[in-house]
């Protein structure tokens, strides 16, 4: 898209900063991610950095379908089933980024937004 500037010349308008990365569009159909808590945010930065190919597919495996029971994601159970968040109550789901590594992701789910709660690097002690 070309405007004109104040002094009468071309510029060229754009929707983002050069070298600023490129957002994935998410599809009408998928979740959104976001952390609930900073500590989430930082345990995600962490298994990025160490685990970056299991951690995109556990990207792609929350966006399309976070409430699907596998092997490497379930509800947990008892008293850690369950989160509440602004008065109501939500299950607590577990998601293990590689089948045989440590890593748990606990998260859930409000609508179309799955909220990333805790994010551990090796396995919590509350499920040992």
């Amino acid at each position: 898209m070309v405007r004109r500037s104040a002094s009468g010349g071309a510029s060229l308008s754009v929707a983002g900063k050069k070298s600023e990365l490129v957002p994935r569009p998410r599809k009408k159909n998928e979740f959104e991610s976001r952390f609930a808590t900073t500590h989430a945010a930082k345990g995600w930065r962490d298994l990025v950095a160490s685990i970056r190919n299991p951690m995109a597919e556990t990207w792609d495996f929350l966006t399309v379908t976070p409430l699907l029971t596998t092997p490497t994601n379930y509800r947990l159970k008892g008293e850690l089933g369950i989160v509440h968040h602004n008065g109501k109550a939500h299950d607590r789901w577990q998601h293990k980024s590689t089948a045989k590594g440590s890593a748990r992701i606990w998260f859930y789910v409000e609508k179309n937004t799955v909220f990333l709660e805790q994010v551990h690097t090796h396995h919590p002690n509350e499920t040992k």
